[in-house]
């Protein structure tokens, strides 16, 4: 393993993007975006097969890692212009030593419509030992990554032999009182697919919803082949198969469309990026660890923050962070085109992008 600058983002032209500080971040398509996800790192404890080789990943330097204080200071600027939510991820973002500060540091923003919600997407490892600290400095909600319930697949898919910690990590997150709770599951055919309705109860004996996420077109070694995924129609039959699903209206920009099961209290939900985008209603942007802002999961380009961060001037850094920030919203694209022929996987895996 190495350790390497990486700086894949560019800064592209400014363009004419609408709104001044403190205004909604708008697209040209109407969208108004108020989730940020901030990656943490791209280091991992687990190498699931759909994300990263086992071997020869070229980390990112820690000197290209965002230090608290800068993703504090873009974190404020993008509540100021009515960010709402913020979610941690990575790589695996437990895995950062300063993450009970972070926690600390940004549930203590407000944006206009008050407090922000503050979320983490984890492995789950660790989670048991830190949770206590994380739910006492400011953590609002967490959705914890299984694929299987079953050791020697666990072991084949992440190599690694882990699943008792990940055990130990829902445990933990079920007898906190966090909720909603939610486990998330990348259905993979002749990997999981047997699972998936043991899954879902899993998730229901432990007071959390399953969500289902169709494989993408993000691993590091752009494997990605369409025949394997599990499509949401085939997930839905699997899980029809035990239960009555009754779908649950008023998605809004949330990327799962949920189920009731059995006419309630407990749900499911399917992330269909794939076979049913739901592009027109996104209003997410994405933060990397190294200091850049994505528009979208897929994107190509990313708008470098690190310059405005450590060369700039000190007195205008919050302006032009805002100015990048709304260039970012300004370059959004309608949608990620995975379905269109020329579509261009990511250089970045998702381990570097950030869930």
């Amino acid at each position: 393993m190495t350790a390497v600058p990486v700086m894949l983002g560019v800064r592209p032209p400014v363009g004419v993007p609408s709104g001044a500080p403190g205004d909604p971040l708008v697209d040209t398509h109407g969208r108004v975006h108020r989730d940020l996800r901030v990656s943490l790192t791209d280091r991992c404890s687990l190498r699931c097969t759909y994300c990263m080789p086992e071997q020869g990943n070229e980390w990112l330097a820690r000197s290209s890692i965002l230090t608290l204080d800068e993703i504090e200071r873009i974190a404020r600027v993008a509540a100021a212009a009515g960010v709402s939510t913020f979610r941690l991820t990575g790589g695996e973002p437990l895995l950062r030593t300063d993450i009970v500060e972070v926690v600390r540091r940004l549930s203590a923003i407000s944006s206009p419509s008050g407090p922000v919600q503050l979320a983490m997407t984890t492995n789950g490892i660790k989670l048991a030992e830190k949770l206590p600290a994380l739910v006492d400095a400011g953590l609002n909600r967490l959705n914890i990554s299984i694929d299987t319930l079953d050791r020697a697949r666990f072991h084949e898919l992440t190599r690694r032999d882990r699943i008792d910690e990940v055990f130990e990590g829902i445990a933990a997150a079920a007898a906190s009182g966090l909720r909603p709770l939610k486990l998330n599951t990348v259905a993979m055919r002749g990997v999981n697919d047997d699972e998936l309705a043991d899954l879902v109860q899993f998730a229901v004996d432990h007071g959390a919803e399953l969500r289902f996420i169709e494989q993408m077109p993000l691993d590091a070694g752009h494997t990605w082949d369409r025949a394997q995924m599990v499509t949401r129609e085939e997930i839905l039959a699997a899980l029809a198969a035990r239960w009555q699903l009754t779908p649950i209206p008023g998605r809004g920009g949330a990327p799962a469309e949920r189920w009731t099961l059995d006419g309630g209290p407990h749900t499911v939900g399917v992330i269909a990026s794939v076979t049913a985008p739901f592009c027109g209603d996104c209003d997410r942007l994405r933060l990397t660890a190294d200091g850049q802002l994505r528009n979208c999961l897929f994107s190509t380009t990313e708008y470098d923050l690190v310059p405005i961060l450590r060369d700039g001037d000190a007195a205008a850094i919050d302006d032009r962070i805002d100015g990048m920030l709304r260039s970012c919203v300004h370059g959004k694209l309608p949608g990620h085109a995975i379905n269109d022929p020329g579509f261009l996987q990511p250089a970045r895996g998702m381990n570097a992008i950030g869930g």
